[in-house]
């Protein structure tokens, strides 16, 4: 497995990201420095494929930072149970710049009675910001839990609302 570092910077809030990449889909991505003991770096020596996979995840974050990316394009492969599976695919059908509550993808995953399960999918999302749980809110639109802490869920929902508007402003 490669993991690379990297620095992203979501409108002026600092994050550590770290991609783990593995037979060429991103499999993770941790918040903070993360060594597994194939760390590159600057990921530049041995797994050509990943590298490039790094690279890519590198800038496409950052465009999404900058608000000029509305999703991703990267190959992802996350494996769990059945109903966290059916959790995250339901996480990427939330359209950019929107939010669900935990009770709205509980339902999508089949499950409407099950938000607390729903809540510790979204909690092990191997591949957060690029499956987005960041937008998913309490039923009573407060911001809850994020692996990366609220103020960059607040931060990451921001960014999308504002490139949201400019677009709607054209």
């Amino acid at each position: 497995m490669l993991c690379s570092y990297y620095e992203a910077d979501f409108d002026g809030l600092k994050t550590e990201l770290t991609f783990c990449i593995q037979d060429e889909n991103i499999v993770g991505i941790s918040f903070g420095y993360l060594n597994r003991g194939t760390d590159t770096g600057d990921a530049d020596a041995g797994d050509d494929a990943g590298v490039s996979v790094a690279e890519a995840a590198r800038r496409q974050m950052l465009e999404y930072a900058a608000g000029r990316r509305r999703s991703f394009d990267l190959p992802i492969k996350f494996s769990g149970t059945e109903f966290q599976m059916k959790v995250w695919e339901a996480l990427m059908q939330i359209p950019y710049g929107e939010t669900v509550s935990y009770q709205d993808i509980a339902r999508t995953a089949g499950n409407p009675a099950a938000c607390r399960a729903a809540g510790g999918a979204l909690h092990r999302n191997p591949i957060p910001i690029i499956v987005p749980c960041h937008r998913v809110i309490g039923v009573n639109g407060s911001l809850t839990g994020f692996g990366g802490g609220l103020p960059l869920k607040k931060k990451l929902l921001q960014i999308e609302q504002q490139a949201n508007a400019l677009l709607h402003t054209r």
